[in-house]
């Protein structure tokens, strides 16, 4: 089998595609023959070694092969696991166990998910770390028909999904992303506006086209001066949801939170949903499973489909080096032929 292994701590480059030997699924184990598998933004930061940006996630024990999510079909069984397993299309979500970046996969057999025969296997995999994180933040509201709802990152992998949730609800949604080519992918998933907040003056385009703070639905995952000027535009009794603040360069400014007092003063609620506290919010980490179910269910009744960008199992340092400068559009997904 082939992976992409990481030898040592450090930049994208330090990910290496090379020749190691077959897996072998255990007791109660299934192996997946993987032909999509998922990079996500914390992947580019557990690369570089221990830091403060993902407190929750264990540093890896060197080598190690990145990422937690894959999809393709079943080609073995370990002792005791159902051989109807075999043959099977299937995603699943590795959970705090890395392994992904392979042409080979081993789960328990109680954690993948069958799949359609109609359903790609990139956006498979997108539908399950991605698309459970989506789920998950939509349990923070409640959007209705009428309501107007602002996503920033609307071009990402969690965004699109958002995006186009928003829109089967009957809300007016509006879409924020950074330059034209990510503006067009937008407006191409439905919003009713779609701005470049990497224009200092986008905020006064969505009050001009809505009114002076119009969003009663905010959901954010950018942070710095990007979350501040989208934090102005929640109207009284509206909701902001933060789920992550990716914002680079010289605007970079971390996570954007009112003050309780804020909060009072204008009507608001704000709500953090970073791994934590959506793990709290919907009962733990067992019951991560049932976002992943919520989010086939949704692409299954044709609510969302998953906006994903491809690259091949042995560009992966590219993947990174891509998504660390916001030159990515939906899930990221490594193919592994």
């Amino acid at each position: 089998m082939h992976a992409v292994r990481l030898h040592a701590f450090g930049p994208a480059e330090n990910l290496v595609y090379e020749e190691v030997p077959d897996l072998t699924p255990g007791p109660g184990q299934v192996r997946i023959a993987v032909a999509a598998a998922g990079v996500h933004l914390v992947d580019t930061v557990l690369r570089q070694g221990p830091v403060p940006e993902a407190p929750h996630f264990p540093v890896p024990e060197l080598p190690t092969v990145p990422g937690r999510e894959v999809a393709g079909v079943v080609d073995a069984v370990g002792e005791g696991a159902d051989p109807g397993w075999l043959g099977r299309r299937v995603a699943v979500h590795l959970g705090m166990v890395p392994g992904g970046y392979a042409s080979q996969a081993v789960a328990a057999q109680d954690r993948p998910h069958a799949l359609p025969d109609d359903l790609p296997f990139d956006q498979a995999v997108a539908l399950l770390g991605t698309g459970r994180m989506a789920m998950g933040i939509l349990r923070f509201t409640e959007i209705e028909a009428g309501d107007t709802v602002l996503v920033l990152a609307a071009a990402g992998g969690i965004g699109a999904l958002l995006v186009q949730y928003a829109r089967n609800r009957g809300a007016t949604v509006i879409g924020a992303a950074g330059g034209p080519g990510k503006v067009a992918v937008v407006r191409d998933l439905g919003a009713d506006q779609a701005v470049d907040y990497d224009e200092p003056h986008w905020a006064d385009l969505v009050r001009a086209a809505h009114g002076d703070r119009p969003v009663d639905h905010l959901f954010e995952g950018v942070g710095g001066e990007r979350g501040h000027a989208a934090l102005n535009l929640v109207a009284p009794g509206g909701v902001h949801v933060c789920y992550g603040y990716a914002s680079t360069g010289v605007d970079a400014g971390g996570h954007v939170a009112p003050s309780a007092e804020e909060q009072a003063a204008r009507g608001i609620t704000s709500v953090t949903a970073l791994g934590p506290t959506l793990m709290d919010r919907i009962g733990g980490p067992e019951k991560l499973r049932l976002l992943e179910e919520e989010s086939f269910t949704q692409a299954a009744a044709g609510a969302v489909v998953p906006l994903v960008q491809r690259f091949p199992l042995a560009e992966a340092a590219r993947a990174h080096r891509a998504l660390e400068t916001r030159a990515t559009t939906g899930k990221v997904v490594l193919l592994t032929s």
